[in-house]
């Protein structure tokens, strides 16, 4: 009989139990969430890179909405629970909304303390703990003024470099002598207040609040000894406590957090908690590795397994701000019969610690050096006896056995229950043999399979050395190569950093990305112009030197020098006057060859350099623009006849095509995309093999992607079906500006689809209504400012979406020279 469960809070542990319990034990429970917050579950801990700007929300969210449903979960989003009546086993929310429940699992997580100071409530005063408080940063850094962060914590720094990276002048305010003091001895504390400082972020320790000033806002913080620091942005990230008022209030035990066994039950049987309202063993935990055991500790209950049992074990330390590498673990303060080993290297900032006691390290501290982290954190969880590697202990496992070893032999030489990610709890066999059981070859593959560097991502390097010795030869990290020998610095980095720098020219982009060379090279300049080009449509004009020859003349180069010229025809479809103007055109300018595409247009081969600006003014003339068979761009929307011809068309494909291709043509892509449009599951149009097809049916539209008929031939697959053609439209151009906003330079739809994953796509585009409305209007924003129209009237921003206007000759020429 199938039991109801009811979980209060839709964070990550309550996520992760989940994942286990419908793994274990599918179709016992059927389960409701309420969740205080309007949205699926995410990442929290990758909330610092949405702040900083290297992610968007989406790429954190780890539940979309298509995983409710396919698990048959009922999820109120927004409603917070107000009220636990145990005697009839019933929880009640905010919106009025009352559910039974035969098991209830509390997951409320922390909530921020808030100094007790005068002007806590003012306008612009803020915490750190989800999204919506992300959000509101995101809001006030647009001001680019001053901002001070209370608190030199982990999520105080995280939040002190996100906002500096958004453009704000920053200080951190810190009551203790020395950053991270809980994590970090002073020596390295030291060292991380310098690196801040050097970054341009103002630390002040020892600085005690005493009030926050301002009327109607914000305006400074005073402190204890009468300093003032003007502000229009204050942070609170002084520490978080556990959230267990609803369990106070229904009765259960609480001390810190809400009491529970090794078990995860709370006083009530039927009840259990975990995650950051939890206290067990007399501890709460806000890391996401114990929280994750708890998860699978409380999944483990539910199915009935009565062993499975939660233990502390230390955790490691993080911290999340790009080039900041430390690492804590284990107990390195002053003791007696401890005696330590130091490591400095003040050039490179490099700071090592080890504690140790009865032989055995207890501690480590590392500091701008940190790939030894697994292996000390390893040697202090099994109590590893170290008296015979102690002499060169500090130097890390490369120096044990006498010489030094290569790193992929350290790797290798971990032992099989080494664990390899500390968030997730996974160990060298795990990720090695999911790999050779699955035949995993990507990295993306791996995270989804073992969870490993699915978190905070910290140990990607490790498990990419895992990958590479398991598949040896087999092994090619394609997301990891630079993109050109300008780099080191691969696409998707590329990519990130312009939108978290707010890079926007290409020589800025090179002198903040450090590339090798001056100008870039050929390969570099149009994956960078095309990434200018998308991130900051409007703000970035298109760098035509850096664009190849065929884009600059709107023309194909052939073989023998001269070049062929494919005006548009709109899904295929033409006219008497397009025709006449062809043909005057292949007679006036001597044209020798005439010959028609698949792509339903014709192709007039043979065509002068220097007549290829009297050409596009002959056609331009007559209302034709460039088809784009040379561009990195949408170039044809192949079409059947539809009902307006076929006895067997369900709908109008030919209308639909030309739809699509006028409201899209122009359009910049990272590599050239191939539409068609079936009027009937016969396919004519050939839609299955297309970056997008369209099959029409009685029902509606079927909607494909990511195939392809050339170098490799693959089918698509099928996005969604819908029912009307505005529906349609919508999806196919939300699906194309995702593409634009993730895709690597030169990446064909299918790469893309391979490499971010069906689940992705479908839950941005298909799931989540508000994300694919998001990417139609950014697509439509940036159709401003397309090739389409490159020479409109910027000012008034006047291009249509269904139509089109001909080039102008003037800068035609000025490309052509």
């Amino acid at each position: 009989m199938t039991e109801k469960l009811v979980v209060i809070g839709n964070g990550m542990a309550p996520g992760r139990m989940l994942e286990h319990l419908f793994e274990e034990a599918p179709g016992r429970y059927a389960v409701t969430i309420f969740n205080a917050e309007p949205r699926v579950n995410y990442d929290r801990i990758m909330l610092s890179p949405v702040l900083s700007g290297e992610k968007a929300f989406e790429e954190i969210v780890i539940h979309g909405d298509g995983w409710y449903v396919d698990h048959g979960i009922t999820l109120y989003k927004g409603h917070r629970i107000v009220s636990i009546d145990r005697a009839a086993k019933t929880v009640t929310s905010d919106h009025g909304v009352t559910e039974a429940y035969d098991r209830l699992v509390i997951a409320t997580g922390s909530v921020p303390f808030i100094l007790p100071v005068p002007g806590k409530d003012l306008p612009g005063v803020l915490t750190y703990r989800d999204l919506d408080d992300v959000e509101a940063m995101l809001l006030a850094a647009q001001s680019r003024e001053k901002a001070v962060v209370i608190g030199g914590g982990l999520l105080g720094l995280e939040a002190a470099a996100g906002l500096h990276a958004r453009g704000m002048d920053v200080t951190v305010l810190h009551l203790m002598p020395t950053l991270m003091e809980r994590q970090l001895d002073p020596a390295a504390g030291f060292m991380l207040q310098r690196s801040l400082e050097q970054r341009g972020i103002k630390v002040m320790t020892k600085a005690n609040t005493k009030a926050i000033r301002g009327d109607a806002k914000v305006e400074a913080v005073e402190l204890a000894d009468g300093t003032v620091i003007p502000a229009s942005l204050v942070v609170m990230a002084a520490g978080i406590k556990p959230n267990a008022a609803l369990a106070r209030d229904a009765g259960l035990e609480t001390n810190r957090g809400i009491v529970v066994d090794a078990g995860m039950r709370s006083s009530d049987p039927d009840i259990l908690s975990l995650g950051e309202c939890a206290e067990v063993g007399g501890r709460v935990y806000g890391l996401v590795a114990p929280l994750y055991q708890m998860a699978r500790v409380a999944a483990a209950r539910l199915c009935g397994d009565e062993t499975t049992a939660f233990a502390h074990s230390d955790t490691p330390t993080k911290l999340k701000v790009t080039g900041i590498d430390l690492y804590s673990v284990g107990d390195f303060a002053d003791g007696d019969g401890r005696e330590e080993i130091v490591l400095r290297d003040a050039t490179a900032g490099v700071y090592k610690r080890l504690i140790l006691k009865d032989d055995r390290v207890i501690g480590t501290v590392l500091y701008g050096e940190t790939a030894d982290g697994a292996w000390f954190s390893d040697l202090i969880k099994k109590e590893t006896p170290v008296a015979e590697m102690r002499e060169t202990l500090i130097f890390g496992r490369s120096y044990q056995g006498g010489a030094p070893l290569d790193p992929m032999a350290a790797v290798a030489a971990l032992p099989d229950d080494a664990e390899i990610c500390g968030c997730n709890g996974v160990c060298k066999s795990k990720i090695t043999g999911t790999i050779a059981a699955k035949g995993l070859t990507t990295l993306s593959d791996v995270r989804a399979h073992t969870k490993a560097s699915s978190s905070c991502g910290t140990c990607t390097g490790l498990v990419e050395q895992l990958m590479a010795l398991t598949l040896g030869d087999a092994y090619n990290p394609s997301a990891v190569q630079p993109m050109c020998g300008c780099t080191e610095l691969g696409h998707a980095d590329v990519r990130r950093l312009i939108r978290a720098k707010s890079l926007k020219s290409i020589p800025e982009l090179m002198q903040e990305l450090q590339w090798k060379t001056s100008c870039g090279c050929a390969k570099c300049r149009p994956a960078l112009n095309y990434y200018l080009l998308a991130d900051w449509p409007g703000e970035y004009l298109d760098d035509k030197q850096s664009r190849f020859i065929n884009e600059r003349v709107h023309a194909n180069i052939q073989k023998d020098g001269t070049y062929s010229v494919v005006p548009r025809m709109w899904g295929g479809m033409t006219s008497a006057k397009e025709l006449r103007a062809i043909a005057d055109v292949v007679e006036k300018f001597d044209i020798p060859s005439v010959k028609c595409t698949g792509g339903q247009r014709i192709d007039m081969l043979g065509v002068k350099k220097e007549d290829l600006p009297a050409v596009w003014a002959d056609l331009n003339a007559a209302g034709m623009v460039s088809g784009a068979a040379y561009g990195k761009a949408l170039r044809t929307v192949k079409t059947c006849v539809g009902t307006d011809w076929c006895r067997f068309g369900t709908q109008d494909s030919t209308g639909l095509g030309i739809r699509i291709e006028r409201f899209m043509w122009g359009s910049w892509t990272p590599a050239k995309v191939k539409m068609a449009v079936s009027g009937c599951p016969r396919n004519c149009a050939e839609a299955t093999c297309k970056d997008v097809g369209v099959i029409c049916t009685d029902a509606g539209y079927e909607i494909h992607f990511a195939g392809a008929a050339g170098l490799d031939i693959k089918g698509t697959e099928v996005l969604t079906q819908v029912r009307t053609e505005d529906e349609a439209l919508e999806m196919i151009v939300a699906l194309v500006q995702l593409y634009r906003e993730q895709g690597h330079y030169l990446e064909r739809m299918y790469k893309w689809l391979k490499r971010v994953g069906m689940d992705s796509i479908h839950a941005a585009i298909v799931d989540d209504p508000e994300k694919r409305r998001a990417c139609f209007d950014a697509f439509v924003f940036s159709q401003k400012f397309s090739q389409r129209d490159p020479w409109a009237d910027r000012a008034t921003g006047r291009v249509a979406s269904h139509e089109f206007r001909p080039m102008a000759d003037l800068t035609f020429r000025e490309a052509a020279e």
